[in-house]
C-alpha cells in the first residue's frame, strides 16, 4: 500500500483519534495566535522607487514627517463655526502620535479640510486601523450638525471586510454538493472539512502576522483560496469512497483507497497551487510575498484536513455517505449504464472535428481577453470605494470643493545641498505656470536646514490617467536632480508601475516551475506545455472581463459600484498566481484520468473520450462550487475582494467549459501519441494488450513488484483484491 492509502486507513480505522487531534490542534493554534499573533496592516514601503526615496529623506530631516496621513472633512450646507472647526484641530493636535493637523477651507467656507499628519508610517500598530481617535475628535461637529467624513491614507487602510462572501459561499455549495450526492451527509463532508482546514490556516495566518506585515485583505484572499480549493478536494475524495462503497469496500478500506488514489491527485494539484502562490515573493513588495505565504497556509490547512479528516468522518459516517435511494438497493449500484454519459458524447462530438472546434474555443477566448490589452491599473483610492462609505464620502466632498487634485497632493522634497532657494522658487513658480496643476502650497524647510518642502495639487483626481502623466512629465522633464517627487499618489503610482513591470518575472517564474513539475509528474513535454498555454489563455480571459467591467462599465452596477475605475493594480498578480494554480487543479484531475487509460489501453484517441468522462461530472461539480464561492465573495464593498472574486468566478467557469470540454479534447485528439512523448519513449512501442512500455514504466513496474514482495500478508490480500496500476488508473475517476 502507498503511504497515502496508509495515512487515509489509518484515520478511518480511528477517527475519534483523528477528530480528537484536530480538535487540540484547533485549540493550540487558536491559543498561539491569541498570545503570538499581530496586527494585520499593509506595508506601502516600495524599496528602490522614486516615491520612496522621498519618503526616507523627509524621514531624515524632518523628525515629524513621513509618517501616515489623514483627513477629516466637516461641511454643512452653511458656512461653519470657525469655532467649531478650531475645537476639533484642538482635539486632533492632542491626538497620539498626530504631529500637526492644518485647516484649509473652501471659497463658501461651507467645507473645512483638515489635514492630519503622523509621526509614526501607517504601519505602525499603534496607530493602524484604528479610526475612533479621528472619530472622537470630530465629535463637536457631529454635535453642531455638520457631516463629518474621514479620507485620506490612513482610512483607506481600514476598509472592513463584511465576511458575507464566506457564508454565500458555503451555503450555495451545500446546496450544489446535496444535488450532485444526492447525500446531505456526503454533501456536508467537504464543506466540514474545508472549513476545518480554513480555520487552521486563518490562525497560521495571524501567527504569520505577528512576525511579518500582513495586509488586512490577505485573511479575505487565503480563504477564498482556501474555502475553494478545500471543498474540491475533499469532493475529489469523497466521490472515490462513494464509488469504492459501491464496489463492496468496508467504509473503512473504501477510505483508505479513496485517500490512496484521489489523494495523489490532491497532493499534485495542492503542489501546483502552492507554487504558484510563491511566485507571489517575485513581485517586488513585501506585502506580495505575505499575500502568498497566507495563503499558502490556507491552503495547506485544507489539504492536511482533506488528506485525514475525510477519510475519519467517511469512517463514522459509514454506508450513509450514498444516495439514499442506493441504500436501499442490495446490489449497491442502481445506475443505468446502458447510455454513455452526456460528456462522453460530448467528447465525441469534439474528437470528430478537432480543428473546427478549437478554432471556435480560441476565437471565444480571444475575443474575451482582447479587452486586457487595453486595461489601466491603479492601486485603489478613495473614490474607488462604494458609495455609503465616509472615504467615498470624504474623497467626493473634498473633490467638490477644492478640486479633484485636492485629494492626491504631490509632495515636492529638494536637498538644499544639490539645488539653491532661488532654483527652488524659480521651479515652484514654473510648476505653478502648468496648466495640469492647479494649486500649490508654501515652501517648508526642515529644522536643520536641508530641505525645502511644498505640495503641489494636479487638476485631475488620484486615479485619473492624466494625473499620472503629469508626475510622469514633473520627473522627466522639470524636476532637476536633487528634488523628488513623493506622497501618497506617487507611492501608489510607482507601485503600479512596478506591479506591472515585476508581472511578468512572475510569469515566467511560475509557468516554468508548473511546466517542469507537470512534465515530471506525466513523463510528457507536450501536456505541460499545452496546459500551461490553456491556463494563460483562462488567465487572459478574466482580465479581459474585469477591464470590460470595471474600465468600461458593462454591468457594473450588478456588483455595487456606482462608476467606472481602473482596476486595481493588485489585482494582476494576485489573480495569476492564484488562477494558474486553481487551473492547473483541473488539469491534473482530467490528464491523470487520460493518462491511465492511454497506459492501458495504447489508444491515444479513444483515451481521451473514456478520461473527459470519468472526470467530466466531478470537474463540472467543481468548477461550480468554485463559482459560487467565488461570486460569493465578489458581493464583498471591498474593491480588491470583489474584483478578485469576480475575475477568479470568471476563469474557473471558462477553465471547465471553454478550455476542459472543447480545447483540451480537440488539441489532444489533433496531437494523438504526441501527447504522450517523453525524451527515450518509444511512441508506438506496446504490450500485447496495446500498453506502451517505456523505461521509466519498466522501472515502475520493477518497483511496484519490489513493493509486493517486502509486504505482509494482509498488504498482499488487499493488492490481489485491487493491484497498484489499478490505484492509478482510478485516482480520479
Amino acid at each position: 500500500m502507498s503511504t497515502l492509502h496508509h495515512l487515509g486507513r489509518a484515520a478511518a480505522l480511528h477517527p475519534w483519534r483523528v477528530l480528537g487531534a484536530w480538535l487540540v490542534a484547533l485549540v493550540a493554534l487558536g491559543g498561539l495566535a491569541a498570545t503570538a499573533g499581530g496586527t494585520l496592516q499593509d506595508n506601502w514601503n516600495v524599496p528602490g522607487t522614486p516615491a520612496q526615496r522621498g519618503i526616507d529623506t523627509l524621514r531624515e530631516h524632518f523628525p515629524d514627517a513621513g509618517g501616515s496621513s489623514a483627513q477629516v472633512v466637516l461641511h454643512d450646507d452653511g458656512p461653519l463655526d470657525e469655532r467649531v472647526v478650531n475645537d476639533v484641530l484642538d482635539r486632533l493636535a492632542a491626538t497620539e502620535h498626530v504631529a500637526t493637523a492644518t485647516p484649509r477651507w473652501s471659497e463658501d467656507r461651507d467645507t473645512a479640510l483638515l489635514q492630519v499628519r503622523y509621526d509614526v508610517p501607517t504601519t505602525d500598530n499603534d496607530i493602524v486601523g484604528d479610526l475612533a481617535p479621528l472619530e472622537a475628535a470630530g465629535q463637536p461637529a457631529e454635535d453642531a450638525g455638520y457631516q463629518v467624513e474621514l479620507g485620506g491614507e490612513l482610512p483607506s487602510t481600514a476598509t472592513e471586510i463584511e465576511g458575507r462572501g464566506e457564508l454565500i459561499g458555503i451555503v450555495v455549495a451545500l446546496l450544489l454538493l446535496v444535488v450532485a450526492f444526492g447525500s446531505v451527509v456526503a454533501a456536508g463532508l467537504p464543506v466540514a472539512t474545508a472549513v476545518g482546514g480554513l480555520v487552521a490556516g486563518s490562525s497560521g495566518v495571524i501567527v504569520l502576522a505577528g512576525l511579518v506585515d500582513v495586509s488586512p485583505t490577505a485573511p479575505t484572499v487565503a480563504t477564498m483560496v482556501g474555502l475553494g480549493v478545500g471543498i474540491d478536494y475533499a469532493l475529489l475524495i469523497v466521490t472515490r469512497h462513494v464509488e469504492r462503497l459501491r464496489a463492496g469496500d468496508t467504509p473503512v478500506e473504501a477510505a483508505g483507497r479513496a485517500v490512496g488514489t484521489a489523494g495523489r491527485a490532491v497532493v499534485g494539484a495542492g503542489l501546483t497551487v502552492l507554487v504558484s502562490l510563491m511566485g507571489l515573493g517575485l513581485a517586488g513588495l513585501p506585502t506580495f510575498s505575505a499575500f502568498g505565504i497566507a495563503t499558502a497556509i490556507s491552503v495547506l490547512g485544507v489539504m492536511a484536513a482533506a488528506l485525514t479528516l475525510v477519510p475519519a468522518l467517511c469512517a463514522l459516517a459509514g454506508q450513509r455517505v450514498a444516495p439514499r435511494r442506493e441504500r436501499r438497493e442490495e446490489t449497491g449500484d442502481t445506475r443505468d449504464s446502458s447510455r454513455e454519459p452526456l460528456v462522453a458524447r460530448w467528447a465525441v462530438r469534439v474528437s470528430r472535428r478537432p480543428v473546427a472546434w478549437a478554432l471556435l474555443a480560441l476565437t471565444v477566448m480571444t475575443a474575451l481577453a482582447a479587452p486586457a490589452l487595453g486595461m489601466r491599473t491603479w492601486p485603489q483610492d478613495g473614490g474607488s470605494d462604494p458609495l455609503g462609505t465616509t472615504t467615498r464620502a470624504a474623497h467626493d466632498l473634498v473633490a467638490d470643493e477644492f478640486g479633484p487634485g485636492a485629494n492626491g497632493p504631490i509632495t515636492l522634497v529638494a536637498e538644499l545641498d544639490r539645488v539653491t532657494r532661488a532654483e527652488v522658487d524659480t521651479l515652484r513658480q514654473r510648476i505653478d505656470a502648468r496648466a495640469d496643476i492647479a494649486a500649490s502650497g508654501p515652501v517648508s524647510v526642515s529644522p536643520d536646514g536641508a530641505l525645502a518642502v511644498w505640495d503641489v495639487e494636479p487638476t485631475t483626481a488620484p486615479s485619473d490617467e492624466a494625473t499620472m502623466d503629469t508626475l510622469t512629465e514633473l520627473r522627466a522633464d522639470v524636476l532637476p536632480d536633487g528634488v523628488d517627487a513623493t506622497g501618497y499618489v506617487p507611492i501608489l503610482g510607482d507601485i503600479s508601475e512596478m506591479l506591472a513591470d515585476r508581472l511578468w518575472v512572475v510569469v515566467g517564474f511560475v509557468v516554468a516551475v508548473s511546466v517542469v513539475l507537470l512534465a515530471l509528474m506525466f513523463r510528457s513535454v507536450v501536456v505541460p506545455l499545452k496546459a500551461a498555454a490553456m491556463n494563460l489563455l483562462s488567465v487572459a480571459a478574466a482580465f479581459g472581463v474585469l477591464t470590460l467591467v470595471f474600465q468600461h462599465g458593462w454591468g457594473l452596477s450588478l456588483l455595487g459600484v456606482d462608476h467606472a475605475i481602473p482596476v486595481s493594480s493588485w489585482v494582476p498578480i494576485l489573480l495569476f498566481a492564484v488562477l494558474f494554480g486553481l487551473s492547473m487543479d483541473y488539469e491534473v484531475f482530467l490528464l491523470s484520468a487520460v493518462r491511465d487509460d492511454w497506459l492501458d489501453t495504447g489508444d491515444a484517441h479513444r483515451s481521451v473520450v473514456r478520461g473527459l468522462a470519468s472526470t467530466g461530472r466531478l470537474i463540472s461539480v467543481a468548477a461550480a462550487i468554485m463559482v459560487a464561492v467565488f461570486l460569493g465573495f465578489a458581493s464583498e464593498a471591498a474593491v480588491v475582494v470583489k474584483m478578485l472574486g469576480l475575475g477568479l468566478a470568471v476563469a474557473v467557469a471558462l477553465d471547465a467549459t471553454v478550455v476542459r470540454m472543447v480545447l483540451v479534447p480537440a488539441t489532444m485528439t489533433l496531437l494523438g501519441r504526441w501527447n504522450w512523448w517523453w525524451p527515450g519513449s518509444s511512441l508506438s512501442a506496446g504490450t500485447p494488450t496495446g500498453r506502451p512500455v517505456d523505461q521509466a514504466d519498466q522501472t515502475d513496474q520493477a518497483d511496484q513488484t519490489d513493493q509486493a514482495d517486502q509486504t505482509d500478508q494482509a498488504d498482499q490480500a488487499d493488492q490481489a483484491d485491487e493491484t497498484d496500476h489499478e490505484m492509478e488508473k482510478e485516482e480520479v475517476r
